[in-house]
This record gives C-alpha cells, structure tokens and sequence, in this order.
C-alpha cells in the first residue's frame, strides 16, 4: 500500500498504525493460518477511517491448537513510547462466540471511568469491536461455524507502560490497546485531549467534585510545593485550557486551574489554546494591565521588548506593581473562564512564577483548594 500522509503546519507527514489495527490485523492473520495450516506473509485490515492497510506478519508459531504471530506498530512520523514494537494475537477455535482478553504487557483496569469496566484487560472498544469484524469474516470466507479465543499480547508492554499515562490512570501491568479510527495522524491534537478527558473522568469516578488542573510539570512542581494541594491528584490539561473547561461542564466537574503567568497570561487575554503557534500576545496583555495599573511609558515599552514573562516582571516589581498587575490579570482569567463555561461550573485559578512564586489567586480558590481536600480525606 502507498504511504499515507497529511500536512501539518506546511509539513507533510507520514502516518502510521495504531495498536488497535496491529492487534486486529495480527488476529485475523492468526485465525487465516489456524483454519488454513498455511503460513501469511502479510495480512490487509480495513480501519475504521476507511482506509485498507496491507501489514507484515511477524513472528508466527503454529501449533496444533492454536497460532500466534505478531504485526508492528508504526507511528509514523509521530514517534511515541510505543512505535516499533510487536503486538501479537494467539487464536484458538473454541464452541463459539469470540472472547477477547489481554496477556503479557496489556494493561489491565483497576479503576471505574476508563473505557473498559475494571477486571478487564486495557483493549478498548474499537480495537475490539476491529478484531471481532476481522474474525467474522475470516470465518465467512471458510465456512468456519466455531468461535475463536484471543488473547493480544505486548511483550514490551510492561517496560513501555513506565513511559505513559496508564499507571497514574489505574492500569497496570502493561500498555493500553488503542485507536479509534485505526490510523496514527502525525501532531493529531485529539489523543492528547482524550487522555485529558480519560484523566478527568477518573477524577470523577474517584468521588471527587473539584478537581485541580495544571497544564503540566511547572504547575505540578509548584502544587507539590504549596499548602493544601495535591499535586498527585492534579489533571494536566497541556495547552487545552478551553477543551479541559469544556468537559469539566459535561462531567459537572468545578476546576481550580494552577498556573505559571506564561499560560494564565494569554488566558487573561481570552485565549483558551495556549500554544505559542496559535497565539502569543503575553507581552502585549503584560503591557497594556501593566500601564492600566499605572506603570511608566519607559516600562511599558520595556515590557514589549522581553521575551519572558519573568523578565516582564522584573520590569513590573521596579515599580512595585507586581500585586496590582497581578490582581488585574487574575480578574481577566476569572472572567474568561466564566465566559467559556457560561457559569455552569465553578471555576477559580492560581497564579504564580518560577521566580516570583505565588502571585495571586482569584476569589474563592482557596475554599475550593479545601473542597480538593476535603474530597482526598473522605
């Protein structure tokens, strides 16, 4: 098949296959085999974007009741923990029906919210709902009246898993089964909002009714530092401060949001995708709360010439107005915050610096930071 690509930011980049199509595409080369005794050098699969993909098949044993072999992940140009690695299906006739589980380095779920119920193995349900169509037709194509038994395997599984979410969202022993359209889309933002949601619904499932969000290791560092938050409990939310708001509402979730002036900055300006490449105005809302708060021409102008916010701040303490700018920046957060979640959650954020430390906190943070812990006690 010929590569596929797509273009990213003037880039084009190849995509790959996710580890749901290889454990489809490694089962239904299994059951070909069992019900053939005749060995597949490559196996086609079609994903559930519609796209036929035609994979090798890898390191195949026959025995008499059953056969195991294995097809790779390839991420593409969107390397990740797991790109390479082998994902093998054993396939055994049984009586009927088809029973899918998980072996060696497949996670298994220990807590409610995940997308399998807890006990079972961490294969979600696409990825199952691909190898049952691939066995189907298998079966159609030889007649086969019987039902199959598979088990998916990762033999790196366990050591890959160290590298990912999943121990901090209670899968354990190994990696999930992933994908929902079966191919990997380089720089694709939506894996990423997902495990943000996947990370919120087990929050909620855990009992808790406010959670504390970061956008990643600044706020988490921080949280662990200060009084009242923990930091193990935090949700990073990366750039995707209005999509984290978003599901809050949808979970009815409230949210404390624990920030560095670099990201709450350019929310105070009403900019919910924090990421430089879709806009970057710090200096330009640093500039105009800092002459409102009555800093000189001099140091307004300053202010646009720097390249950091701690630099900024620098500018901003000489004239002794860090706790004003700091009051009137934290007013614009709570306000756009509202404005995105229409009131339907509450909402609160804490502000600091890697230099400064803390620099404000909007109303009522603190009595939801002791909800937070509230929650954690009970």
């Amino acid at each position: 098949m010929e590569p596929i690509y797509i273009y990213h930011n003037n880039r084009r980049l190849r995509c790959g296959h996710t580890t749901g199509t290889c454990a489809a595409a490694a089962s239904k080369a299994a059951a070909h085999m069992l019900l053939t005794n005749e060995t597949l050098e490559r196996v086609t699969i079609l994903t559930p974007k519609g796209i036929l993909l035609e994979l090798d098949v890898e390191d195949i044993t026959m025995g008499d009741t059953y056969v195991s072999c294995a097809v790779r992940k390839d991420g593409g140009d969107d390397i990740d923990a797991t790109n390479g690695t082998l994902v093998y299906s054993t396939v055994r006739m049984i009586d009927s029906g088809i029973a899918i589980d998980g072996g060696t380095g497949v996670g298994r779920i220990t807590r409610k919210g995940l997308d399998q119920p807890v006990g079972n193995a961490a294969i979600n349900r696409v990825p199952r709902s691909m190898i049952r169509e691939a066995l189907i037709d298998i079966s159609d194509i030889y007649g086969y009246e019987g039902g199959f038994d598979v088990v998916i395997s990762i033999p790196e599984g366990e050591e890959i898993a160290k590298r990912t979410f999943n121990p901090r969202l209670g899968i354990v022993d190994g990696i999930s089964v992933l994908g929902t359209s079966g191919i990997v889309e380089p720089m694709s933002e939506t894996a990423l909002i997902d495990t943000i949601k996947v990370e919120m619904r087990v929050r909620k499932e855990s009992g808790d009714r406010t959670i504390l969000v970061v956008p990643g290791n600044y706020g988490k560092d921080f949280a662990e530092e200060y009084p009242g938050m923990d930091a193990d409990r935090a949700v990073k939310c990366s750039n995707f401060v209005g999509e984290m708001l978003d599901y809050a509402c949808e979970l009815g979730l409230d949210v404390v949001l624990v920030s560095n002036l670099g990201k709450l900055v350019k929310v105070a300006g009403g900019i919910m995708n924090t990421h430089s490449r879709n806009a970057d105005s710090r200096m330009e809302i640093l500039a105009a709360n800092s002459a409102i708060a009555g800093a000189s021409i001099e140091t307004v102008k300053g202010i646009m010439g720097c390249i950091s916010t701690d630099d900024a701040l620098e500018l901003i303490d000489s004239e002794g107005l860090i706790d004003k700018v700091s009051e009137l920046l934290l007013e614009k957060v709570q306000f756009h915050m509202n404005h995105r979640t229409g009131g339907r959650i509450r909402t609160s954020a804490v502000m600091f610096s890697s230099v400064y430390g803390l620099l404000g906190k909007t109303d009522g943070a603190d009595e939801m930071l002791k909800e937070i812990d509230r929650d954690v006690t009970v």
